[in-house]
């Protein structure tokens, strides 16, 4: 990776010289998770080290200037920033101006302006031919303390560190393809044997179960409860958490993100409602295909997850703000094929700043320049989403015969987990099945039954799908497209179907 010699160099200079390394992170769970990882390496092998993440609503996102005064009252010679400093050219020239050294390890599209650091470690900067492109700012990281390994003769130190990786990229929707997938391989396999007493804390929090983690665990249990330490609070609890070596303390602190989280979903419950309505006015006097909304008493901590569920519901590209100190800062998120970061690169010119991924992106602009960018926004969105790309759809993997899901078959499907972004659980579609014994409604309206074709039966469980009972109820054949996991229950594991969607075939 381009840079990595020189940062290597560097750190071990500053070991050598007792010198303060000055770890700059980010409040999300690839920050959070990336902070801990590195800060807890470098103290290991000898480093002085401590780190920062800014508050979310005191100080927003990124590595500013502010940030170095902070590394350089501390006494820091060496700032490494992570998941944040591919864009903060600004901070960079502050800290060479006050005589710190900055290493930047990143995974977001850089600027036009490449900031002057020491070394800049980011597969995708321009020039950089490292292979693999799609690794989040923990794998980043990890690369660092892969190499740090290797230069001081103990390559297999590193990789004690793979669980971060592995919390990390799933949080961060990073494709599990390619390298990625190794690593979040392995680093589930360490989370589920040996976890750390904060990640063992968390864990029970969640009411999961070791040795049963997926990259669902962590998406749906683990990601929201580190994410609150930054949502409504100091997000600096989510890193001592996370290097707590004492599990009680660490299970202390678990308790208090579980607090915040259920918290959140109140907080994230009420936004969406209000959102909800304000978004089916927009979407009526707009093209239709995209969403800008704002509104000064938001919570700055539950914006992106709203965006979120406004994509989900709506199909179209949105755009979450608030207000702080008189700026208007949010959240965007995609759908599939429309790149957010390049439409706000295009509306540079009304944004303080924004950063992000094709998919998800965050921005700040004066409030005054809020119906403009909603005006240019929405005519991009207009020009670039075919009617085709509103339409949610399904892609199949494959045609199926209930009778093939056999245990050879579900092991041999097995392989190709863990499952993630860019590598889903396979999706099979089966034609001409019946309720083996009624449909039950069960949770929160989730439909429950028997599925079976020619003689041969499984447990299938449709979420969210009770609307659709009458299609599927007194025997009447479907047609189902559904994916194949793991049910366990009491310690026993068997096959289910999870129903994606299904529709009567008489």
């Amino acid at each position: 990776m381009d840079g990595m010699e020189v940062a290597v160099d560097r750190i071990e200079e500053s070991i050598q010289r007792k010198e303060l390394i000055w770890i700059h992170g980010d409040y999300d769970v690839d920050g959070t998770s990336s902070t801990a990882m590195v800060l807890h390496f470098l103290r290991r092998i000898g480093a002085h080290a401590d780190y920062h993440i800014p508050s979310r609503l005191e100080e927003g996102f990124g590595f500013t200037p502010l940030s170095v005064d902070r590394a350089h009252e501390a006494g820091a010679k060496v700032i490494v920033t992570v998941d944040v400093g591919v864009t903060a050219s600004r901070a960079v020239d502050h800290a060479r101006e006050r005589g710190i050294d900055v290493i930047v390890c990143d995974h977001h599209q850089a600027a036009e302006e490449i900031p002057k650091a020491l070394a800049l470690l980011d597969p995708i900067k321009p020039g950089c031919t490292y292979p693999y492109k799609d690794l989040a700012a923990c794998g980043v990281a990890f690369k660092l303390l892969q190499a740090l390994s290797e230069r001081q003769g103990h390559p297999e130190l590193a990789y004690e560190y793979l669980d971060f990786v592995a919390i990390a990229s799933a949080a961060d929707i990073a494709p599990l393809t390619g390298e990625n997938r190794v690593l979040s391989y392995f680093g589930l396999e360490l989370l589920n044997s040996y976890p750390r007493p904060g990640f063992k804390g968390l864990v029970d929090c969640a009411g999961l179960h070791l040795g049963q983690l997926t990259n669902s665990s962590v998406i749906f249990g683990l990601a929201p409860r580190i994410n609150a330490a930054g949502r409504l609070g100091d997000p600096r609890r989510a890193v001592e958490m996370m290097i707590q070596p004492d599990e009680l303390r660490a299970f202390h602190i678990a308790q208090e993100l579980e607090h915040d989280n259920r918290q959140r979903r109140a907080i994230d419950e009420h936004t969406f409602e209000e959102a909800a309505v304000l978004a089916k006015q927009q979407l009526i006097t707009g093209s239709g295909k995209s969403l800008v909304l704002h509104q000064d008493h938001w919570h700055a901590g539950v914006i992106g997850i709203v965006a979120s569920r406004l994509v989900e519901r709506y199909n179209v590209p949105s755009i979450m703000l608030t207000t702080i100190d008189g700026i208007a800062k949010g959240s965007a998120r995609s759908v599939q094929d429309f790149d957010i970061h390049g439409a706000l690169k295009q509306c540079e010119d009304l944004l303080t700043e924004f950063g992000g991924h094709i998919h998800a992106a965050g921005l700040s602009l004066p409030v005054e320049n809020i119906p403009e960018l909603q005006r240019r926004f929405d005519a991009m969105a207009s020009s670039a989403i075919t009617p085709e790309m509103l339409v949610h759809e399904i892609v199949v993997d494959t045609e199926l015969q209930l009778n093939e899901l056999t245990p050879n078959f579900v092991n041999f499907l097995g392989k190709f987990a863990p499952y993630g972004y860019q590598n889903h659980r396979p999706v099979f579609h089966t034609e001409n099945v019946v309720s083996a014994n009624g449909v039950k409604i069960v949770g929160n309206n989730h439909l429950k039954f028997r599925a079976l074709q020619k003689n041969f039966a499984i447990d299938a469980i449709g979420f969210n799908l009770g609307k659709k009972i009458t299609d599927c109820n007194h025997g009447r054949p479907i047609s189902m497209v559904y994916t194949l996991e793991e049910n366990i229950f009491q310690g026993n594991s068997t096959p289910q179907i999870r129903i994606k969607d299904l529709r009567p075939l008489s």
